[in-house]
């Protein structure tokens, strides 16, 4: 209601009265607040990790970066020996490549992250905290849905049986960009405003300026990305088991022999595709369950939030294995990377690995083995490792039909 004041001649005269309310924050307030290094103080002492602070790096953290200088360095060779190889120019070693390269770029951001971190967190601006954290986030969500789009070409090319024409290009173009899209849309939105600055009881304790909300969402999302990854793979190796299945049923003699050594390729099939998943699950599930922890628990009630660099350093081995299950165990990919490392010490002049002792690397890649590698003249890419071999395309054999149309 107005105020009501009497003036110095008796009349009475109504006053507005005053608003109290804050006006909304400007652009100008919004900016500043990114520029202000007590924010991060006040997060850090809310969730309890001030105590926990640490002068210096823990051994922990230097076995973590160790780590992730071997990712830099495996990662580095493998896209080199994809790039000077123009038998790799092909669809699926672009996703390979892709993989390879987001794998590469999370070693070396989460090394950023591990230097910046201990006594650096706190001189850092909110501003310089979410690139720190942001950047670690989009380089792993780009290896996490870069696996996702090596099961989506495969489960295509399955299906529709013609797997790189040169049409198909664009797919794997749309793909690799739709993966850093999604991966960079995904790191962003707390820098873009879904943090839970100055809304303490919204905040994360692994991550004191990430709200809960905003966790719970990206596993959410990951979640799904393992799901989608799980079930594209079932489909695959269940479309191959029953067209071999139908195949032994309608052919006799040399042909099934034929037919039982794909088979026996395909039971190498699901012993890879377990590999990728069960390596997979086990690197990046344990992050998961804690972050779901997190979300749930309150504030300075679980001590294990406090260990979640460990959990971390789990996930980031992921991008460790990743070279060795999708690239090393090809024969033609084994046989570009000891080439690029030590010929002279790895290999013989006609081509072939020196007996070393080790089965890993001891296989024959004499001349005859490194042929074209376009599945229009008879060779398949084989989906258990998403890599080229140079044997008959069990494909062609199972829908003849299809190839000479």
């Amino acid at each position: 209601m107005d105020a009501l004041i009497t003036t110095e001649t008796g009349h009475t005269a109504s006053v507005l009265p005053v608003s109290t309310a804050t006006p909304p924050p400007s652009y100008l307030h919004f900016f500043l607040e990114y520029q202000d290094n007590s924010v991060i103080v006040e997060h850090y002492n809310h969730t309890g990790k001030l105590k926990n602070r640490c002068d210096g790096l823990k051994p922990e953290s230097i076995a973590f970066l160790v780590v992730c200088l071997l990712i830099v360095l495996e990662n580095a060779v493998v896209l080199i020996a994809i790039w000077r190889n123009k038998k790799f120019h092909l669809p699926m070693y672009y996703l390979l490549g892709n993989l390879t390269l987001s794998d590469l770029l999370a070693g070396i951001t989460y090394m950023a992250n591990i230097i910046m971190s201990g006594p650096y967190s706190l001189k850092l601006t909110p501003l310089l905290w979410f690139i720190r954290e942001g950047g670690v986030f989009i380089t792993l969500a780009a290896s996490v849905i870069s696996l996702l789009a090596i099961a989506i070409e495969r489960h295509v090319t399955m299906v529709t049986m013609r797997p790189y024409h040169g049409a198909k290009k664009g797919r794997m173009w749309a793909l690799i960009g739709a993966s850093w899209a999604l991966s960079g849309f995904l790191g962003v939105l707390p820098i873009l405003g879904w943090n839970c600055m100055h809304r303490l009881e919204q905040c994360s304790t692994v991550l004191p300026l990430y709200s809960k909300s905003y966790i719970l969402f990206c596993v959410s999302v990951f979640c799904a990305v393992l799901l989608a990854i799980v079930v594209l793979y079932v489909r695959v190796f269940r479309i191959v088991r029953n067209n071999t299945q139908r195949q032994r049923q309608a052919f006799t003699g040399s042909v099934r022999k034929g037919l039982a050594r794909k088979s026996q390729k395909y039971i190498a099939l699901l012993k890879t595709v377990t590999i990728v998943l069960g390596v997979f699950i086990a690197c990046w599930m344990p992050l998961f369950i804690l972050l779901l922890l997190d979300f749930f628990c309150p504030t300075g009630n679980c001590k294990i939030l406090y260990k979640a660099d460990y959990f971390l350093g789990v996930a980031i081995v992921n991008s460790l294995l990743n070279p060795i299950i999708y690239t090393l165990t090809s024969k033609d990919m084994r046989r570009a990377i000891l080439r690029l490392l030590c010929r002279p010490c790895l290999m013989t002049r006609d081509g072939q690995v020196k007996k070393l002792g080790m089965p890993f690397l001891e296989c024959s890649f004499s001349k005859t083995e490194v042929a074209s590698q376009k599945l229009d003249a008879g060779l398949d890419t084989t989906i258990s490792s998403g890599n080229v071999v140079t044997s008959p395309s069990p494909i062609k054999a199972l829908y003849p039909k299809v190839f000479k149309s």
